[in-house]
């Protein structure tokens, strides 16, 4: 009797990440980068109202970041990590890839035989 060969464990090391797991970390920061523009918005009002040196340099940065900074939130928001192929595809396009069957054999090892109806 012909033994199988024994199945290859799954590693949990190469599992994604569920897609509460990588809600989660996107809501995070994106609330992190909200309180961000909170922070260069209150900054911002500080330095305009304490007349501090350089606000010309000051309050333009703080401006810059309470532009960006919810454009930046929204896309890394929605971004996920690509979909990954699944496990089979890779299989049949590795099988399509090589144009000779898997069992066929060479035509010089094989020859062909030719069987004519007419004598």
């Amino acid at each position: 009797m012909k033994q199988r060969p024994a199945p290859q464990p799954i590693l949990i090391t190469d599992a994604s990440r569920s897609q509460d797991d990588q809600l989660t970390s996107r809501q995070k920061r994106y609330v992190l980068m909200m309180g961000i523009r909170v922070a260069c918005l209150v900054v911002g009002a500080i330095l305009v109202g304490a007349k501090v040196p350089l606000l010309w340099l000051w309050l333009p940065l703080c401006i810059l970041g309470m532009v960006l900074i919810p454009w930046l939130a929204v896309l890394l928001a929605n971004d996920r990590p690509p979909k990954e192929q699944h496990r089979l595809a890779g299989k049949f396009q590795s099988r399509q890839r090589d144009d000779t069957p898997p069992m066929a054999l060479p035509t010089e090892e094989h020859p062909h035989k030719v069987i004519d109806a007419e004598p």
